[in-house]
């Protein structure tokens, strides 16, 4: 199955499948041995069948160290990580699973009985996916054992909101064309083994952040995010998050701005260079200094500053002739090295390799010059769009067309992954996201120039114009959080005046049985009046 951007609609996976792949779960614990024991519970009751299932817990240096206890899967094991930290100790259980998919849990997670086989369902019907169950957090005591009902002992209990409501504003996740990796919580998501090994493990110099990092990552891989809300948690307790989050997202955002370029709203600042540009560019080196130094300036020149250019030559093989330098047979090599060697958003390569984790590559031929907004203009449009690849036409010659390339790095990895023998991979890129083709000319695309002197005019209004788009998309979403919360609230309202109505509808039957009441009180007051009026007037007769 062939899924658009994150449209995994038309995956339709089989209720009554037969399990067929191994699942591993990996269980970071610190500390909290009872917590871990109802956790292991749970995971022994799984419907899932246990000879597809082992638990890999990672004590992440507990002291008194942890222990496995009775009431726990069969192919359970307990490893020991002494390195601190959650990412650390995930890539420890990690190093050790055997699985086709990866399960992330965490130490104080208890599963419902169905919830590992509604995450296995997906996977059974698609190999390239990361689905992540619904938690809810409970303030309930913790039970001296499991109980057989959890619904019934664990709730009422407060749902995971940031998560319900990005599912519930994005249709399902199925129109976040951007940043579904935002869904990838290490408490209960699943991902194939496949797009774990293509992604990478963990990112251990994070202090905070590294499950959205990853996320990220996954997606950079080919991965597709889907929610299921029949995968079902209890968390015991409130989250570190749930009680600092404004530290908790000052801590993170300061790291992973620099690893998420998808989170374009914290990379405001228009001069700084960050560890994965938004954008690499890559250059043919070779092609003569003046004919490379147009292309390199202008692009460094325009208001798409989020980049890296990649010139591509034998850097590494050149031998500089100190004696005759200007008969020199590299001498166009030397000055394109000499003239960008100390550029922090150049980069001199052996080859067109490019980091995974970028979002957009630009292949560019030598000698064209992209105009002031030209490159800018094309990111957006691939961005809203949520296109895989735009094709733009430069120029037709004998020879052939000379065009550049505008790829998403995450569109071609999914149509690696799905690509059939032979199978051209554009083909599969149309499919999985979209292909368009553009006129150069209209995109202010020229042939060889002079480089430009400078940052150009226009480009204070345009970072200007960024920043308050950027603000503005910030205050969207602030009043949607509010519209959520007011939306609770007037459900909370709602259900309080149909309980009103219902005490209401009560009293005045209760009313209307005293006025019934006293309706007859009255009668028969009457009753007896008249009667003892008739006695006193026949006595006086006598």
């Amino acid at each position: 199955m062939r899924v658009r951007n994150n449209d995994y609609r038309p995956i339709r996976p089989a209720a009554d499948f037969e399990p067929e792949l191994r699942v591993s779960v990996v269980i970071p614990a610190y500390g909290a041995q009872d917590k871990l024991d109802l956790v292991l519970a749970g995971l022994a009751r799984q419907t899932y069948p246990a000879g597809l299932t082992e638990v890999i817990v990672v004590d992440n240096g507990s002291d008194p160290p942890l222990r496995l206890p009775a009431d726990c899967p069969p192919d359970t094991r307990l490893i020991r990580c002494e390195t601190p930290g959650r990412g650390s100790a995930r890539n420890a259980g990690l190093a050790e699973a055997t699985g086709d998919v990866i399960h992330w849990l965490d130490s104080d997670v208890v599963p419902t009985a169905g919830a590992i086989t509604a995450h296995m369902r997906w996977h059974h019907a698609a190999p390239y996916l990361a689905v992540t169950g619904y938690i809810r957090f409970s303030e309930s005591p913790l039970p001296e054992k499991l109980p057989d009902d959890l619904e019934a002992y664990f709730e009422p209990a407060e749902p995971h909101a940031w998560i319900v409501r990005l599912v519930e504003r994005t249709d399902g996740l199925t129109d976040n064309g951007e940043r579904p990796f935002s869904l990838h919580v290490g408490g209960a998501t699943s991902v194939s083994a496949r797009l774990i090994e293509a992604a990478g493990p963990m990112d251990g110099d994070l202090v905070l952040g590294q499950d959205t990092e990853m996320g990220y990552r996954l997606m950079q891989a080919g991965a597709v995010f889907v929610p299921e809300p029949e995968a079902r948690a209890y968390h015991l307790g409130p989250t570190m998050r749930m009680r600092h989050k404004e530290r908790i997202d000052r801590v993170s955002y300061a790291f992973i701005g620099d690893r998420i370029p998808a989170y374009r709203w914290l990379r405001r600042h228009p001069g700084r260079t960050w560890k994965i540009p938004y954008l690499e560019v890559l250059v043919d080196g070779t092609a003569g200094y003046d004919t490379v130094r147009a292309t390199v300036d202008a692009l460094l020149a325009g208001t798409a500053h989020d980049l890296r250019v990649v010139l591509v030559g034998p850097w590494d093989t050149l031998e500089r002739d100190r004696r005759a330098p200007l008969r020199d047979p590299n001498l166009e090599l030397e000055l394109v090295r000499g003239h960008y060697a100390y550029e922090s958003r150049v980069r001199l390569a052996a080859d067109d390799r490019v980091d995974p984790a970028v979002p957009y590559v630009l292949r560019l031929p030598p000698g064209w010059a992209p105009g002031e907004d030209s490159v800018a203009a094309l990111l957006e449009r691939a961005r809203t769009e949520g296109l895989g690849l735009i094709n733009i036409l430069l120029d037709e010659t004998p020879d052939g067309v000379v065009s550049a390339r505008l790829e998403r790095a995450a569109s071609f990895a999914r149509a690696r992954l799905l690509a059939g023998p032979g199978e051209d991979l554009d083909d599969v890129v149309d499919e999985v996201s979209g292909i368009v083709w553009v006129s150069g000319e209209s995109c202010g695309f020229a042939g060889e120039q002079p480089a430009p002197q400078g940052r150009r005019s226009a480009y204070r209004a345009r970072v200007a114009a960024q920043a308050e788009a950027e603000r503005l998309a910030k205050e969207t979403e602030r009043l949607r959080g509010e519209v959520a919360r007011w939306r609770d609230e007037a459900g909370k309202w709602r259900k309080s005046a149909v309980e009103y109505r219902r005490e209401i509808a009560t009293l005045r039957k209760e009313a209307a049985g005293l006025r019934r009441d006293l309706s007859a009180a009255d009668r028969s007051r009457q009753t007896l009046r008249t009667a003892f009026s008739a006695r006193v007037k026949r006595a006086l007769r006598k």
